[in-house]
């Protein structure tokens, strides 16, 4: 009889989405196998010496880690200097995925559209009316690297602005200031290595009470309706689902991804790409797995096989 699979289960972390992830891989553990796997939790702010002390006993790693010091290539590394298999992507296509700005460009160099965008340095700062003269209003304020809408903001003129990037530059010293896009916002997973297959398109409709599909939007329940499939005409099906797989070739991605994207005047742009999706049972990976007919139990299989290959 074979033994069953010693999975490492990284959750938690220092990143301002501890909270999200320790929900994530609460909700992972319930739903691994116990027939199939051996599982041993790890959080990585606390113990990183344990997953070294440990790691000649490990299988595969599954990193449910959301943000810096998990989605950015940190603990990916730290993983392959000990030699331990682990789901997902590698350091680089972690890196580039969390850096907006990084990943803005290698969306543009591999032909997909975004929207028109500045790079604004906390050290050489651009004045806010040059910006609105260059992109005009509303804008959409993102620090460098953060995830989950955290430190995001919209502005609507230029004393709001001034605001929007004095709270970007508390979490990074570059900001990326982008046109905002009205529209409808959509999300396409792909799944695989070689060849990857894309996931149903997901529609976001977050409450009235929301701006933008924000940290609350997001974490909060009834906050935001999620349908799936999304209500888009089979061809602007076609074009996100394409457009996600290009996005995770572009990034250098591995396993899996998760792209955002808007739909504005017919055309879609694409906002970021999520290198370590959410991963609750109702999170928008897991449901756009679901209606392509794979459970949640089935589809941690699938990303432990995917990281074995």
């Amino acid at each position: 009889m074979t033994h069953k699979l010693r999975v490492a289960l990284l959750c938690g972390g220092k990143s301002a989405e501890r909270e999200v992830s320790l929900k994530s891989g609460q909700q992972v553990f319930n739903a691994l196998d116990p027939a199939k796997y051996e599982v041993r939790r790890y959080d990585p702010r606390s113990d990183l010496a344990r997953i070294a002390a440990a790691a000649s006993e490990i299988d595969v790693a599954l990193i449910i880690l959301h943000g810096r010091l998990g989605e950015d290539g940190t603990i990916q590394g730290f993983l392959e200097s000990l030699g331990v298999r682990y789901h997902g992507s590698g350091v680089l296509g972690s890196a580039l995925a969390i850096n907006k700005i990084v990943s803005k460009e290698m969306y543009r160099a591999a032909g997909l559209p975004v929207a028109p965008y500045l790079v604004v340095n906390q050290r050489q700062p651009l004045p806010p009316a040059a910006i609105i003269e260059r992109l005009g209003l509303p804008l959409v304020v993102k620090p460098e690297h953060e995830g989950s809408s955290i430190g995001l903001s919209v502005a609507r003129d230029l004393k709001s602005l001034e605001a929007s990037l004095t709270t970007g530059w508390q979490y990074d010293r570059r900001c990326l200031v982008e046109k905002y896009l009205p529209g409808r916002e959509i999300t396409c997973g792909v799944l695989g290595n070689d060849p990857v297959e894309a996931l149903p398109v997901i529609e976001i409709v977050p409450g009235s009470e929301h701006e933008f599909f924000d940290y609350e939007a997001k974490y909060l329940p009834g906050r935001t309706e999620e349908i799936c499939p999304a209500r888009i005409s089979p061809e602007l099906t076609r074009t996100a689902q394409q457009y996600a797989i290009r996005a995770h070739q572009a990034l250098c991605c591995r396993g899996y991804s998760r792209t955002d994207m808007i739909i504005s005047d017919g055309i879609i742009h694409i906002l970021e790409t999520n290198t370590i999706p959410g991963m609750t049972e109702t999170s928008l990976f897991p449901q756009a797995a679901a209606a392509a007919g794979i459970s949640f139990s089935a589809l941690l299989d699938r990303l432990i096989q995917l990281a074995l290959e």
